[in-house]
């Protein structure tokens, strides 16, 4: 991802945040047969402070990868809109994209089963937690063969990030008032191609902006 001073992003706080509310990532290996991407969710390891990420793949993804042999590139995207040069008022201006996304790369470490398994509860644990009846991993009709067969069908991993590059794009280039409006038409829902979250993420990088003058 080329990078823009005036669009970096390198906190480690806030890119924990972006993965922490965007945990379904592209996973992108250079292999012998060319390039392989596919798609999980990831968890922040939670034993760790820094960009750690935990997660899991299906098999055979894990030998289609190379997991653990070579460099994994993980591909994090957050809220992301078109934005049209209409809303820059009567001046000269092409369309453009917000977004805000991080890219990760690393040598994956393979974890043992029992990581794994650890792994596989949390990422459940995760997403049934806003179920109204949450089914956890290992709660009935589940029991624990069919739980531990299920685990040996992934490959779990550790990835402790050699090179992050983050980008947060969201109209940082422009006046505060030009901000505004396009807050305004995004929250209006003018545009087709926007995640609802995106306003809320630019109001709230501009406001950070306006306290730091």
């Amino acid at each position: 991802m080329r990078q823009n001073p005036s669009f970096a992003l390198s906190d480690v706080g806030e890119i924990r945040r972006l993965i922490e509310q965007n945990p379904w990532v592209t996973l992108v290996s250079s292999t012998d047969a060319g390039l392989v991407a596919s798609h999980y969710a990831v968890l922040l390891d939670a034993e760790r402070d820094d960009l750690t990420i935990v997660g899991h793949v299906g098999k055979p993804d894990d030998l289609i990868h190379g997991l653990g042999e070579r460099e994994l590139l993980v591909v994090v995207q957050g809220p992301h809109g078109y934005v049209s040069p209409g809303w820059y008022g009567d001046v000269e201006s092409v369309p453009t994209w917000n977004f805000v996304s991080a890219h990760l790369t690393g040598i994956p470490e393979l974890l043992t089963p029992e990581e794994n398994l650890e792994v596989l509860e949390q990422l459940v644990t995760r997403f049934e937690s806003g179920m109204p009846q949450p089914r956890l991993m290992w709660a009935p009709p589940n029991d624990p063969e069919f739980v531990r067969r299920l685990e040996k069908g992934t490959t779990g991993f550790r990835l402790t990030p050699t090179r992050v590059v983050g980008k947060r794009k969201l109209s940082q280039n422009k006046p505060d008032e030009v901000v505004e409006t396009v807050i305004v038409e995004l929250e209006a829902g003018t545009s087709p191609y926007a995640d609802p979250r995106l306003p809320a993420e630019m109001r709230r990088d501009l406001e950070t902006r306006k306290a730091a003058r």
